[in-house]
C-alpha cells in the first residue's frame, strides 16, 4: 500500500484559464477504495459555464435549508481546482470487501488522474465485464441524468406506480429537443424504452445528422412543431407529441418543445439555464393547450418514487442501456478522445473554433 499517491486534477485557475492543480492522497483508511484512472469525459454544457464565468454558483450562494440561491454570495470563487462528473477507473488498492483490485467502477469526481473513495459517503457503480470503460464514464452521472427524466415522464403518467423505465413513453409519440449528449443518450433510452417513434430535433446540421445515424428522425427545430402536429394525430385538434424532453438549454427550445405539444402533454425538462427566458411565452400554447412543464433534476426522483428508484438503479438502468446500444454510442456519440495533458489547450481550441463536436473524452497516459 501506497503511503503518499500523487494526483493531477484539471481545473479553471481563473474565468478563460484552465491549469493542473497537483496535491496528495495519502495511506488508504479502513473501508476505502483508491482508484486509477481511465477515462474522464467532458460534460460542456456545465464545464464550460466555470471556464467562460458563467456558472450560477460564482454568482450566488444555494442555500441548502430554504433550497434557493442567495445572490451576491458565491457559492463558488476561482481557482476552481475541480471539474467534471463522467469517469471511469481501475480499483488499484482496497480496504472494502465489496470492491476487488482490477475491478473497474464508474464514478463521478472530476477529471483527476486518480481518486481515494470512501463508499459510505461517495456513489459508485462496479462496471460488469462486459462494458467497456470509456463508456463507464456514464454510469454514475450522466446516464441516470437522462434516465432520471425518463422515469419523470413515467411518473407523469402513471402516478406512484412506475414499474420499469419505459412506462411514460412505451407506445408514445416522443420529442427530444437538442441533439448534444444529453439529449441523444435520452432518445437512445426512450427508443430503449418501446416509444412508438421518436424525432430528434436540433438547429445544427452536424447533430441532426448524428442523429439521423442513430436511426432517429430529425429536424430542425424550427420547423418540428409542424413535423409534430402534422405527423401525430388523435382525432381533431388533437395532435402532436405526446411527451417531449427538453435537453438543449435554451429557452427557444423550451417554447418550440411546448409548441410541438399535444393539448395537455408535458415537457420534461432536463436542461440548465443560466439565464433569463425572453423568448419563452407561456400566454401561448402554454397556456391555450394548457401544457405542463416539469423539471428532472439528477439530485431529485420523483417523491413518491424515492423509495423504489434511487440513482443506483438509474446506474443499472444505465448499464442496461450500454448493452443495447454500446456500439452506436461509441461510433457516433464520442467524438473526441484526448490525453488529460492536452485538455487545456483542447478545451481553449474548442471555445475559440466553436467547432462541431459531441463527447469529449480524456484519457490517462498509458
Amino acid at each position: 500500500m501506497a503511503d503518499v499517491v500523487p494526483v493531477r486534477s484539471l481545473g479553471v485557475e481563473t474565468a478563460g484559464k484552465l491549469y493542473f492543480f497537483e496535491y496528495e492522497d495519502h495511506a488508504l483508511p479502513e473501508g476505502c477504495f483508491r482508484i486509477q484512472t481511465l477515462y474522464t469525459g467532458l460534460s460542456a454544457g456545465t464545464e464550460l459555464t466555470l471556464f467562460k464565468g458563467s456558472n450560477p454558483y460564482l454568482h450566488a450562494r444555494w442555500d441548502e435549508q430554504f433550497s434557493a440561491f442567495v445572490p451576491e454570495e458565491p457559492t463558488t470563487r476561482f481557482p476552481v481546482p475541480f471539474l467534471g462528473y463522467m469517469e471511469s477507473g481501475r480499483v488499484i488498492e482496497t480496504r472494502t470487501p465489496s470492491l476487488r483490485i482490477g475491478q473497474t467502477v464508474g464514478m463521478a469526481y472530476g477529471h483527476k488522474t486518480g481518486h481515494m473513495a470512501d463508499p459510505r459517503q461517495e456513489f459508485f457503480a462496479a462496471l460488469p465485464d462486459d462494458i467497456d470503460p470509456l463508456l463507464g464514464i456514464y454510469v454514475a452521472q450522466m446516464g441516470p441524468i437522462c434516465a432520471n427524466g425518463l422515469l419523470h415522464a413515467a411518473a407523469d403518467l402513471v402516478g406512484h406506480d412506475v414499474r420499469s423505465l419505459g412506462d411514460g413513453v412505451r407506445g408514445r409519440n416522443v420529442l427530444v429537443m437538442g441533439a448534444g449528449v444529453i439529449g441523444l443518450l435520452t432518445a437512445l433510452f426512450a427508443r430503449h424504452g418501446g416509444a412508438a417513434a421518436v424525432v430528434v430535433a436540433d438547429p445544427a446540421p452536424f447533430r441532426r445528422e448524428v442523429a439521423a445515424r442513430l436511426g432517429f428522425a430529425a429536424a430542425d427545430e424550427r420547423d418540428v412543431w409542424r413535423y409534430c402536429k402534422e405527423s401525430w394525430s388523435h382525432g381533431g385538434p388533437d395532435r402532436g407529441a405526446d411527451v417531449a424532453f427538453q435537453c438543449r438549454a435554451h429557452s427557444a427550445s423550451l417554447h418550440e418543445a411546448l409548441r410541438a405539444l399535444r393539448p395537455q402533454g408535458t415537457v420534461i425538462d432536463l436542461a440548465f439555464y443560466q439565464g433569463g427566458a425572453s423568448e419563452l411565452r407561456l400566454g401561448e400554447e402554454f397556456h391555450h393547450n394548457a401544457l405542463s412543464i416539469r423539471c428532472a433534476q439528477i439530485r431529485r426522483v420523483p417523491r413518491d418514487l424515492s423509495f423504489t428508484w434511487n440513482r443506483a438503479r438509474l446506474a443499472q438502468e444505465t448499464i442496461g442501456l450500454l448493452r443495447a446500444e454500446g456500439q452506436v454510442i461509441r461510433d457516433h456519440i464520442i467524438t473526441d478522445i484526448v490525453p488529460l495533458d492536452d485538455a487545456p489547450a483542447f478545451i481553449s481550441r474548442l471555445v475559440e473554433d466553436r467547432r462541431d463536436f459531441l463527447q469529449v473524452v480524456f484519457r490517462m497516459p498509458a
